[in-house]
């Protein structure tokens, strides 16, 4: 069976995908920063893991023993209240906190499970970035820190696309669209659109499992449409 790691996969759609996947019958290797809740019912491997922290990323590559990966899906990810991302609020421990999690931790583990990625007969990474971080749709400004993490993780991984490619590792970039999560309930009424997690990451499977080493380095909405950066 194929293995996959997923992070963020204690709630929202990085549980959804784990659950989703484990039906799928990957073997899932399913991590958190907290391995207390949802986690523990997917009926897969858990591990606890901070993306923002280098030893704890090497202590999660030495748990799994050097075993082919062939989906890293990144997903964990904060979005700071807009109440305190915003012109007025916005200060640098609040950039540097998103910036961690939401590009830099994606980027080191990639970095980490390479190896282990390379050992799969067609490995693939993918990262949940948001359409808020492109700057040619950009029309309502604010959120300082979260826009410019996932315009940031977007060159990041376009970076990786033109790196890996020559090892033949494809890599992905996703848009979920509106999902009602713990992380966009501070946002108050998310409209008609929202929809919940298991959605979300259903539409999202059906976009990232069609791709290939020929689309690699592109961003993608749940609907299939490519986003422009």
């Amino acid at each position: 069976m194929p293995t996959a790691v997923i992070t963020g996969a204690n709630s929202g759609i990085g549980h959804a995908f784990a659950k989703l996947l484990v039906s799928e019958e990957y073997t899932v290797i399913a991590a958190d920063i907290s391995t207390n809740g949802p986690i523990n019912d997917l009926g897969c491997e858990i591990h606890e893991l901070d993306v923002t922290s280098p030893s704890s990323i090497s202590t999660f590559k030495a748990a799994l023993s050097r075993r082919p990966i062939d989906l890293l899906l990144n997903i964990a990810g904060v979005m700071p209240p807009t109440q305190k991302d915003n012109l007025s609020t916005i200060t640098l421990e609040t950039l540097e906190k998103t910036f961690a999690v939401n590009t830099f931790g994606p980027l080191l583990l990639t970095q980490y499970m390479l190896p282990y990625l390379l050992l799969a007969k067609e490995p693939k990474v993918a990262v949940m970035s948001s359409r808020m971080g492109s700057i040619s749709d950009n029309s309502s400004g604010g959120q300082y820190a979260y826009r410019a993490s996932k315009s940031a993780v977007n060159s990041v991984f376009k970076s990786l696309s033109v790196d890996l490619r020559e090892k033949s590792v494809a890599v992905v970039l996703l848009h979920p669209g509106i999902v009602k999560t713990n992380m966009t309930g501070a946002l108050g009424d998310l409209g008609s659109q929202a929809v919940e997690p298991e959605q979300a990451a259903k539409e999202l499977w059906a976009v990232l499992k069609e791709k290939r080493l020929e689309d690699s380095g592109k961003w993608w909405h749940r609907n299939g449409e490519e986003l422009p950066w």
